[in-house]
């Protein structure tokens, strides 16, 4: 294995400052918000970073308060102990982000995680992301609504991110709207619509268990990625939202159909409703 020494310390001043902040006006409003998932960064001679860039001046022009991402920001889990460009790679990620202006809220996804440490090592898994981003789960309210991310890269949540995610609900009353952002899915259809068969790899593992959580609260909306399909379920009067990808057939062209884009989403007090958006890329 090889040792590197990273010796540059990054500040990530801007965005991620704002994005720790609160929202202090709590008066249910109208706004907008733009959610990338599956960017897919890497160093490969693809122009990656370019229709990052585009895509964040498309979401600007349209308005946005902020930027979610939906997981797999960055492809870092194949490069076994290349630990130079994993930080090479959330480096210029987050560079991109602190270039926007922007407010960004990241959701840690399967590609962002890296495993070419020993398990005790605070970069392993999801450290790296964490030490670039933010905590791979959290939440934050703006405007009336409140948002909960949540860390399902491992295709499960795990009792620690249960348990927080109890306390956070607990502070909610049964009015506040919700929307929650995943990356590998609570519902999808994928394999039953690419491949004719249902599969344990369509949602996380304990998806039932975790949405039967937000009983009595009022969940609105799902986003999630993973899949690369753009989706839309309805169940039970909560809105899933498979969000295709940034880099749709990774950085290939449109991906059954699904071309490069993001979902927007308008909020309206309790209501909201969306657009997938093809934010002009063309594949070199």
């Amino acid at each position: 294995m090889k040792t590197i020494i990273i010796t540059t310390i990054f500040i990530f001043s801007l965005s991620l400052a704002q994005a720790i902040e609160p929202e202090s006006n709590d008066k249910r409003n109208s706004f907008s918000f733009a959610f990338f998932t599956d960017i897919h960064l890497n160093k490969k001679n693809n122009g990656c970073f370019t229709a990052f860039e585009k895509a964040i001046e498309t979401a600007k022009k349209s308005k946005v308060d902020f930027i979610m991402t939906g997981g797999d920001n960055v492809d870092i889990d194949v490069l076994n102990d290349d630990a130079s460009t994993a930080h090479e790679l959330f480096q210029k990620f987050a560079e991109k982000i602190e270039k926007s202006k922007m407010i960004f809220y990241p959701t840690i996804g399967n590609h962002d995680r890296f495993w070419g440490v020993s398990k005790n090592d605070p970069l392993y898994n999801e450290g790296l992301f964490e030490k670039y981003m933010r905590k791979s789960y959290y939440s934050f309210n703006h405007k009336g609504w409140h948002f909960i991310v949540l860390n399902t890269s491992n295709s499960v949540v795990d009792d620690a991110q249960k348990e927080w995610l109890a306390n956070d609900l607990a502070g909610l009353d049964s009015e506040t709207p919700i929307m929650a952002s995943v990356h590998v899915p609570f519902l999808s259809v994928y394999y039953p619509t690419l491949k004719g068969k249902y599969t344990d790899t369509d949602t996380f593992s304990n998806f039932k268990k975790i949405w039967e959580m937000f009983d009595g609260k009022n969940l609105k909306l799902i986003l999630q990625g993973h899949m690369h399909l753009y989706e839309e379920i309805k169940v039970k009067d909560v809105q899933f939202i498979t969000a295709g990808a940034v880099s749709a057939s990774w950085w290939g062209g449109a991906y059954h159909g699904t071309e490069e884009g993001f979902l927007k989403v308008n909020i309206n007090g309790n209501d909201f409703d969306w657009e997938y958006i093809d934010y002009g890329w063309e594949t070199k």
